[in-house]
């Protein structure tokens, strides 16, 4: 039975045989997975030791004591944490020996296929084909979009419709997508902010083999929903320390931090109005930190439930008001910025560069990982037991659906 000491022991036995100050980064990486304590409620052999999920805290504080590098989980964080589990929970043997470990290393970025433009928010109408040929192989056409990392990743996950003549839901498949693959085109998008954070993907006659199909043939919805609920717990249940925390000046991460920050530093921008509205922010803020908490200790249990889609929508409303409120009390120079500049990141940084950036930035928050509007139906139903809304289209085929 693993318990915390022995984790303890195996983590100190890895310092030793691989000292983080004399160790490549990759290698320790790969060390470390190989000894279990990548995440350690994975399986054994697979970064894990079969132990309880919360023990990796165990791990965590160990390795972060010693100054042992970390796999970079906001460049990888489509991998960890949508990719991973699904991978766990569909995967064959052979995909999960080969895709697992430089997964969570970092050494193969990931990138998600999800949204498509002629979709919306009703993600099970999605278009993109998947037709099977005399050799077993998938041929897939189709367009994604929003696509975060897309630039970076050689692996997708991916959903298509291989069914036409089934219920939009029914007719779904899902895949794993080389993206160094023939016909596979990346274009940015530039969003609001300058950056080209998102992109848009063409998939022209791309050939997937049989063997990178997750789960049965026109069970693709039910692994998306896997994917989905780890995506949802991933942006809005992701641990960030109360303000205050560590060193104030930078808010470490959070985005009510900075706010503080912010009103600390300029007392000559302070009125009544405006430390009313924070401390109303702050309290929401310390509210949703805390349910966070406790989501984290459910998923200690079992997999992830509707619960992650209302943190999703907390987290939105909040970064949105906290960032209005931010440029609000700034005042001139929550109207600057810094560079318009055209770039495509590494990663995603809610908090990073100055006020106007957040402010703008936050607009995505209540679309990408689900819009709010699809989460409010989905708490309502699932979570407090609300009537469903009507739906004209369930059991009609895909294809003889108005589009």
């Amino acid at each position: 039975m693993t318990d915390a000491e022995d984790l303890r022991r195996r983590t100190a036995e890895l310092l030793a045989a691989h000292p983080p100050a004399t160790t490549g980064r990759l290698d320790f990486l790969r060390a470390r997975f190989d000894a279990g304590l990548a995440w350690v409620h994975f399986p054994k052999g697979l970064g894990g030791l079969d132990a309880p999920r919360s023990l990796q805290a165990v791990v965590d504080a160990e390795l972060e004591a010693a100054d042992a590098p970390g796999n970079d989980p906001g460049r990888i964080g489509i991998g960890l944490g949508m990719a991973a589990p699904t991978i766990l929970r569909f995967g064959t043997d052979e995909q999960k020996q080969r895709l697992l470990r430089p997964l969570w290393t970092g050494e193969e970025v990931w990138c998600q296929l999800f949204s498509e433009p002629g979709a919306g928010s009703d993600l099970a109408a999605l278009a993109t084909r998947a037709v099977r040929d005399e050799a077993g192989d998938w041929i897939v056409d189709g367009q994604k979009v929003w696509t975060s990392s897309a630039h970076l990743a050689r692996w997708a996950i991916l959903i298509a419709r291989t069914d036409p003549d089934l219920p939009k839901h029914r007719g779904i498949s899902y895949f794993v997508c080389d993206m160094t693959d023939p016909g596979v085109e990346v274009r940015p998008l530039r969003q609001i902010t300058g950056e080209a954070e998102f992109n848009e993907v063409f998939l022209t006659g791309v050939r997937i083999p049989d063997a990178q199909r997750l789960g049965e043939v026109g069970e693709g919805w039910k692994v998306a929903q896997t994917t989905l609920m780890n995506e949802r717990v991933a942006i809005g249940g992701s641990r960030t320390p109360r303000e205050g925390a560590g060193t104030p000046a930078d808010g470490r991460g959070s985005m009510i931090g900075v706010a503080a920050a912010g009103w600390r530093a300029r007392p000559e921008l302070r009125t009544h109005d405006l430390h009313q509205r924070l401390l109303k922010l702050w309290v929401e803020a310390e509210v949703a930190r805390l349910t966070g908490e406790r989501l984290r200790q459910q998923l200690t249990k079992g997999q992830p439930g509707p619960e992650g889609s209302g943190m999703k929508l907390a987290f939105a409303r909040l970064a949105q008001e906290i960032s209005g409120w931010e440029v609000e009390f700034l005042a001139e120079d929550g109207l600057t910025y810094d560079d318009w500049t055209m770039r495509r990141p590494d990663g995603v940084d809610f908090t990073g560069r100055e006020g106007g950036y957040r402010y703008l930035r936050a607009k995505g928050n209540s679309i990408e990982g689900g819009t709010s509007e699809v989460l409010l139906n989905i708490v309502a139903e699932r979570v407090l037991g609300l009537p469903p809304e009507p739906r004209t289209d369930k059991d009609v085929a895909w294809k003889d659906l108005p589009r």
